[in-house]
């Protein structure tokens, strides 16, 4: 077993009579699913983009968020926004979160995005081990990072993978962006979109791709002679450039 604690993560606190009928009206999963586990989640703009991704564990009588630490103030802001008169309280816990691979210690949760994240443990004062190379596990899985690959207010989580990482319900009903989101699943065939290439050499995450002299998509995590890239599929079967990396796709 390998256990990391994990730096940059803030864990959010919803409590209070409406806290799981105030989330289900926000967020884009099913708040049924906490009942089975972690549940993965974002909040959308109006405009159907992307702001933040978290994690929900329903803890007592209270709803845990683990969201990347760059993302919370403004999460907590829009949260506080929409609260108007429910009964809601939104508060800081302290608490931190490790992850790992291999056997779970006991009070652990399965990532719900793909098995071979892990999981997930919540508390205080969590041990530190050896890190594993979760760069090279989301590479190989497509899995996307705040900060990295999802930037808010320019990403539509179904081009980056969030019904296959089980992070979307599209029977749950309305939460705010959801009118956008179903008319990309069922209206549209998605023309863009997050995946795994092949790479040889390196360029600086962000670098843009470029299909025979054509803006192709963006480059993003490297991990050996793969990375992530956010590809127009169009211009994708031609050679690849970023920098001075060769980029195929697909692989």
């Amino acid at each position: 077993m390998s256990t990391t604690a994990i730096i940059g993560r803030r864990i959010l606190a919803i409590s209070g009579a409406d806290r799981t009928t105030f989330l289900q009206g926000l967020v884009t999963n099913d708040l049924a699913r906490l009942s089975e586990g972690l549940v993965y989640a974002a909040l959308l703009s109006p405009q159907g983009k992307y702001l933040a991704d978290f994690f929900l564990l329903e803890d007592g009588d209270r709803i845990l968020l683990d969201t990347a630490e760059p993302l919370a103030d403004g999460l907590l802001k829009r949260l506080s926004m929409y609260r108007l008169r429910a009964d809601v309280t939104i508060a800081e816990t302290g608490l931190q979160v490790a992850r790992g691979i291999g056997a779970a210690p006991d009070g652990a949760h399965a990532d719900p995005r793909d098995p071979a994240m892990g999981w997930r443990l919540y508390g205080d004062d969590l041990p530190e081990s050896p890190e594993v190379d979760w760069d090279a596990l989301r590479v190989a899985h497509c899995v996307p990072e705040a900060g990295i690959e999802l930037q808010p207010d320019d990403a539509y989580i179904l081009e980056y993978g969030f019904e296959r990482l089980n992070g979307v319900d599209f029977r749950k009903g309305c939460y705010v962006g959801q009118e956008v989101t179903a008319r990309m699943k069922h209206k549209t065939e998605l023309k863009k979109g997050l995946v795994t290439v092949a790479i040889e050499g390196t360029a600086p995450i962000g670098s843009e791709i470029l299909a025979e002299g054509r803006p192709a998509g963006k480059l993003f995590t490297q991990s050996g002679d793969r990375a992530l890239a956010y590809l127009r599929f169009d211009r994708a079967g031609v050679p690849l450039e970023a920098g001075e990396a060769r980029v195929t796709w697909p692989i």
